[in-house]
């Protein structure tokens, strides 16, 4: 196995879906092997693309207050992994961002996993992320995040949480008023 450092450079500079980019290849991911808390995410937006930073945007401002921290917490890399389905910016289609390339997580995604002995739970966010983590279920992402404790506490799945997805929350406040103060308990007890 090739050291970690070496893996984390080699994914850094990669190119293999650049001919299918509308820009210059930008990976975006946190890692360290020693995490205890992983966000499986979709793929890096226009501004995270900007920055260089995950979640740097509305999206993680959501998804910190989801999960009860601070962005020093969100950002510590020795607890926190964030690994999209796509480590680069795909561009937008007309309703939003296409989907995240998918040779992102043919070419690395079991190779920073497998590193991964201290992982206690995983947010899985997104239809994308969810067919990996889960499996194609047949299930919409509501019914999957409905069913979120058939598969608490190692895995939950979430919406995203864009504010594209305001009428989503509206429409299930069940989310926030039984799915949210787990998490945030979860969390806690994880990075204690």
């Amino acid at each position: 196995m090739i050291p970690t450092a070496v893996l984390l450079e080699e994914i850094r500079h990669c190119r293999i879906c650049e001919a299918a980019l509308p820009h210059e290849p930008r990976p975006v991911l946190q890692y360290h092997p020693d995490a205890r808390i992983l966000i499986a995410g979709q793929a890096p937006g226009r501004k995270v693309h900007a920055s260089g930073i995950p979640f740097d945007d509305a999206s993680g401002d959501r998804l910190r207050e989801w999960m009860g921290i601070d962005r020093q917490q969100f950002y510590d890399s020795q607890s926190i992994a964030i690994l999209p389905m796509g480590f680069c910016y795909p561009g937008s289609g007309r309703s939003g961002d296409l989907p995240p390339r998918p040779e992102c997580a043919i070419a690395w995604r079991q190779k920073l996993l497998e590193r991964m002995d201290r992982l206690e739970m995983t947010l899985v966010i997104g239809r994308y992320a969810q067919d990996y983590h889960f499996g194609k279920t047949g299930l919409s992402v509501t019914d999957l995040v409905r069913n979120w404790q058939d598969y608490w506490p190692d895995k939950i799945p979430l919406p995203h949480p864009s504010p594209r997805n305001n009428i989503w929350l509206k429409k299930n406040p069940w989310f926030e008023e039984e799915l949210l103060p787990e998490l945030r308990q979860r969390v806690e007890e994880v990075l204690a």
